[in-house]
């Protein structure tokens, strides 16, 4: 969208950008999300806030971009401990490409199924499908509360990461908390 009103004040310039000079489009949304098929491991990292510091549990997660092109399942597991034992959680995205809204169903045993939307914006423009930044934003519970929830992701090569940040509604605070993270490695690449 960025390079469409670059082109546009370039033409009511007076000046044309030669046709070597062209650059790609950019990949839509979808599209970047789409490319993050396949397997990942890492952590989901929180913030134990007594130590301020992180803490990670080992996760695997698996994606797969599904054949409509605006339709992702996500599969995490991870180990929470010898009460709760290995933990999965799967989500469907699917994005409205003319709004850049993303609907979402999580699923959880023993929980109810956390659903939303969010709306999508780019944050640095990316790149190619595989060097990118996209921020995530909704209204939503977050705890007992009413909050502004950002989710930032990060693809850097074979590196993915979220980082997800509350903003609490009338707690008489602007800013954001980080509240946790996942840290992942595409499977089989260093």
């Amino acid at each position: 969208m960025r390079r469409l009103f670059a082109f546009a004040a370039i033409a009511a310039l007076g000046f044309a950008a030669p046709a070597a000079a062209a650059e790609p489009p950019l990949p839509a949304m979808a599209e970047l999300l789409a490319a993050t098929s396949g397997e990942w491991r890492g952590e989901l990292q929180y913030r134990d806030y007594q130590s301020n510091s992180w803490e990670g549990l080992p996760v695997t997660v698996r994606i797969q971009a599904q054949g409509d092109g605006v339709t992702v399942v996500r599969t995490a597991a991870f180990d929470d401990g010898p009460k709760a034992g290995i933990v999965t959680i799967t989500t469907v995205t699917q994005i409205d490409p003319a709004t850049g809204r993303e609907s979402y169903a999580s699923f959880r045993k023993g929980r109810d199924t956390d659903s939303g939307t969010a709306q999508l914006s780019p944050g640095s423009g990316p790149r190619d499908l595989t060097h990118w930044t996209i921020i995530a934003t909704e209204t939503r519970t977050d705890g007992n509360s009413l909050a502004l929830v950002r989710e930032t992701t990060t693809r850097d090569g074979s590196a993915l990461v979220t980082v997800k940040e509350v903003d609490p509604i009338g707690d008489g605070v602007d800013g954001w908390m980080p509240r946790n993270r996942t840290v992942l490695q595409l499977a089989g690449h260093p």
